[in-house]
């Protein structure tokens, strides 16, 4: 009796200890989630907000100051080309032309009146100049010089009178155009987005500064464009051609494909050097999406977000966005492995992007070199073979570790990886088999 009870308090000690053993071990590892390197289909997008704008529209000024007496049009009415859109008092206008019509009469008439002045004094002339050459002494020298002189000048005096019927006539066609554009007219087919004067007001000439000059405008909207602010750092990775989707506050739960037909070659505000030095300012470039088939009641000036696709990839070698991490060149002694090519970094480099490959019960930091970014994932260039399991997280557990720590799996890979990512959105759908195929 008394050898058994040694017998179970041995055998109680002994588990006592195993277990006080494993307790140590657990404590020393850090708890992490793993997956498997896999192929996926990556998407890379640039996404901004902006707003809808008709690829066509026309702001509408008036380049004569007077009152409007004529208004038949309404906001959101539709026009075609040539329609009246308003009529300017032309009274002061009419009488300015009756004016310059009078006064190419008046040329005309002096023209006149000078051409038989010329034509006078040049007979005078002639005459003179033959009865000289006949040897007479009927006509003094000083006589026909005078005579020739004076023919002359009425004909200097003529062409005067030619210039100043030319002038008549050019203020009398600056007069007629300035009575012409007391008329407004649509000058294409499209609709009224915008009307911004009622009959009776005084429409003012136009200028670039003067927001108050702005009477109408008419647009096209059968072509509609989404006109969104990009960052600088994203610019160069749009091209025209890009493939887009744009969703549209005023159209929930619809997205509209686009593509990228214009990039803002300078920023939308124009810098300052006199202001910006003191503090960092946004710069953003205007990129314009054209919507391929625009919905029903679009109008200029809704809210819309775009996802611009820069960039596919076909069943990649892929890695969790947040298995990547960085680690000083310092901390970090590559291991030679002669079946896998090594990530290239530079020397001069202080940080290193790489995973923790899994081993065991163990991590190894391993330097990766990256292509796309998906939503999810990142596209593996070298540096980590498919297959291999690594640290997808979390966060917390990834910034703990260091090359050679012992970890703890929380959550294993279910052994497939997944075969595709939708850059806009869409979850990720696993696939059956180790490669991920």
């Amino acid at each position: 009796m008394k050898k058994a009870i040694i017998a179970v308090v041995v055998v109680v000690l002994l588990a006592t200890m195993g277990f006080l053993a494993t307790q140590r071990e657990g404590r020393g590892a850090v708890e992490v989630r793993v997956e498997a390197v896999g192929l996926r289909d990556l998407i890379d997008d640039v996404s901004a907000t902006g707003h809808i704008e008709p690829k066509t529209h026309v702001d509408i000024t008036t380049d004569v100051a007077g009152r409007i007496i004529e208004l038949p049009v309404e906001e959101g009415q539709d026009v075609e080309e040539g329609d009246l859109l308003l009529q300017i008092d032309p009274a002061l206008f009419r009488a300015a032309v009756e004016r310059a019509e009078a006064g190419l009469a008046q040329a005309q008439a002096n023209l006149a009146q000078q051409g038989a002045t010329y034509r006078q004094a040049q007979r005078d002339a002639d005459r003179l100049t033959a009865l000289q050459a006949r040897g007479t002494d009927f006509v003094t020298e000083a006589e026909v010089e005078q005579a020739v002189t004076n023919a002359d000048v009425q004909n200097r005096l003529l062409e005067a009178s030619e210039h100043q019927v030319h002038q008549a006539e050019a203020s009398l066609d600056q007069e007629r155009d300035r009575l012409g554009k007391t008329t407004i007219r649509a000058p294409m087919s499209g609709r009224i987005t915008r009307l911004n004067v009622e009959r009776g007001e005084t429409a003012i000439v136009g200028t670039m500064n003067n927001p108050g000059s702005l009477l109408l405008t008419v647009a096209d909207l059968s072509v509609m464009e989404a006109v969104i602010e990009v960052d600088e750092t994203d610019v160069p990775d749009i091209t025209i051609g890009d493939s887009a989707y744009v969703e549209i506050d005023a159209f929930p739960n619809r997205r509209f494909v686009g593509t990228v037909t214009e990039i803002g070659n300078s920023s939308i505000v124009p810098l300052n050097p006199a202001t910006s030095g003191g503090s960092a300012q946004a710069i953003d470039f205007e990129v314009r999406i054209e919507l391929r088939e625009p919905p029903e009641g679009i109008r200029p000036d809704l809210s819309a977000t775009a996802d611009v696709i820069t960039a596919t990839r076909d069943q990649v070698p892929s890695i969790p966005i947040t298995a990547l991490t960085l680690m000083d060149a310092d901390e970090y002694e590559e291991i030679p492995n002669e079946n896998l090519p090594s990530a290239p970094r530079s020397d001069a480099a202080r940080d290193i992007e790489g995973v923790f490959v899994v081993e065991g019960d163990i991590v190894r930091f391993r330097p990766v070199e990256i292509g796309i970014a998906g939503e999810n994932y990142f596209e593996v260039m070298s540096g980590i073979e498919l297959g291999t399991t690594v640290v997808s997280g979390s966060f917390q557990a990834i910034r703990e570790l260091s090359d050679g720590s012992r970890i703890r799996i929380d959550a294993p890979a279910g052994g497939g990886a997944a075969n595709r990512e939708d850059g806009s959105g869409g979850s990720d759908a696993a696939v059956n088999g180790e490669d991920g195929r």
